[in-house]
């Protein structure tokens, strides 16, 4: 368990916070492309507790800035996005993707207003089809975009989608580095399906080990197949919030996350699936587009979304699974079929992850041996935001592009030999390259 105030570091992302701190340092994934069309209407954004809004201007420019007009305090989210800016529709005030006042039409001509007033703004890249946000406090001159495999193979390779969950950040991290509970929460109990001959299931104690590395964490856990061979999964933690998850041989795929928080209680949760060398399969698309049999996979699908008004953050991404409709749990299907009752492998996580609370109080846990990658993983954030907060210290080669290349392995070697060893250049993305192995 942690104690409240190791919790509240870890929790707390706002400005001025050591978590906070942190997360500025890196270049954040925040939107779709698509989401901004030149001219077209703006989108609320809220990222790390900062209300924000963006609009791509007509020379393709994308601005993210403030939500509220400096002038009177207006809501921007109604502004006219033309003529290469956001003109707000209370006074007339008008803003480039910079910031700058470039019109203030109810002003006097001798009004210094334009030279003088600066709405808040932070630079924005993109890159395949993701609109990425720098916040740090190196605006001026930002590190470069983060190598990340999932966001440099080809846009016919990978499926990414976005929704809202109702709960802090860490807890949805930390489902998702957790490997013991896959075989449980998504299993079935009418031996139906794919999931229970998955070789998880054969062994649902599995040994942890988990590696520091200077991108984050590897935690890799070991299932016994038979007395000659080891069955072991790595899953990654690259900082501050990604994670990915290794490949199946039903499913060959690499897969991850990119748990972005929106504020203290709800994270965007940025999900992508890709193959390295190879377009994305036709039809796992259309089960991520469409679900399977009514439920849900590992992406949200089409007809999951209750989108909510245009004020609202993220008001596209939100889900009809929530704590108020107990995220669709069917007491009958748990009895007969799923071991849940939980409609489909994300409103599972998000049901367990987010159910209780949106922050929940570590202080109250009995963590086991299958929870050790959960608290090393804790123990590195806290010493890294610790480090940075009290000794400006930063985390190892965080301006080197490459460094967050890796991929999460699934491999069957000899009992006795080393995952880390076996695994070394397996677990090095290098685009172009096929996963070396059979998953």
């Amino acid at each position: 368990m942690l104690s409240h105030e190791d919790n509240e570091t870890l929790v707390r992302v706002g400005a001025g916070t050591p978590m906070g701190q942190l997360m500025r340092l890196y270049w954040i994934p925040f939107l779709p492309s698509r989401d901004l069309v030149p001219d077209g209407q703006p989108q609320r954004v809220r990222l790390l507790g900062e209300e924000l809004l963006a609009f791509r201007d007509g020379e393709n420019r994308i601005g993210l800035v403030d939500h509220a007009c400096p002038h009177r305090g207006a809501p921007l989210v109604f502004g006219r996005n033309e003529d290469c800016g956001l003109r707000c529709v209370y006074h007339g005030w008008k803003f480039d993707t910079e910031g700058r006042v470039v019109d203030t039409p109810a002003e006097p001509p001798q009004s210094r207003l334009k030279e003088t007033v600066r709405i808040k703004n932070y630079p924005c890249r993109e890159r395949n089809g993701i609109a990425w946000a720098y916040m740090g406090p190196e605006r001026d001159h930002p590190p470069p975009l983060p190598e990340i495999e999932w966001n440099l193979v080809p846009q016919d390779n990978v499926y990414v989608s976005f929704r809202v969950q109702e709960c802090n950040w860490l807890q949805a991290v930390e489902g998702e580095i957790d490997s013991a509970h896959a075989p449980i929460l998504h299993g079935r109990i009418d031996a139906q399906g794919a999931i229970s001959d998955w070789v998880a299931k054969k062994d649902l104690r599995p040994t942890f080990e988990c590696k520091r590395q200077d991108f984050g964490m590897s935690i890799a856990s070991r299932r016994v197949l038979d007395e000659h061979t080891h069955y072991w999964r790595v899953n990654q933690f690259l900082l501050p919030f990604y994670t990915l998850v290794p490949p199946q041989s039903q499913y060959p795929e690499l897969s991850g996350h990119a748990w972005v928080p929106m504020d203290d209680h709800h994270t965007l949760c940025i999900m992508f699936s890709y193959h390295p060398v190879q377009p994305f399969y036709e039809k796992t698309r259309k089960l991520f587009d469409n679900g399977h049999a009514g439920r849900e996979t590992g992406h949200p699908s089409l007809n999951a979304y209750a989108p909510r008004p245009p004020t609202e953050p993220y008001a596209r991404y939100w889900t009809r699974f929530n704590l108020q409709n107990a995220f669709h749990f069917n007491y009958d299907a748990q009895t007969k079929t799923w071991f849940s009752g939980i409609p489909g492998l994300w409103v599972q996580d998000a049901a367990c992850q987010s159910g209780v609370a949106p922050v929940y109080d570590r202080s109250k846990e009995h963590l086991g041996m299958s929870d050790t990658g959960v608290a090393m993983t804790r123990r590195l954030l806290l010493e890294t935001a610790r480090n940075l907060a009290t000794r400006n210290q930063r985390p190892p080669r965080l301006d080197d592009p490459a460094l967050p290349m890796v991929r999460a392995v699934s491999l069957t070697v000899p009992a006795g030999q080393s995952w880390s060893e076996s695994g070394r250049e397996l677990m090095r993305a290098k685009l172009g390259a096929d996963f070396g192995y059979t998953p």
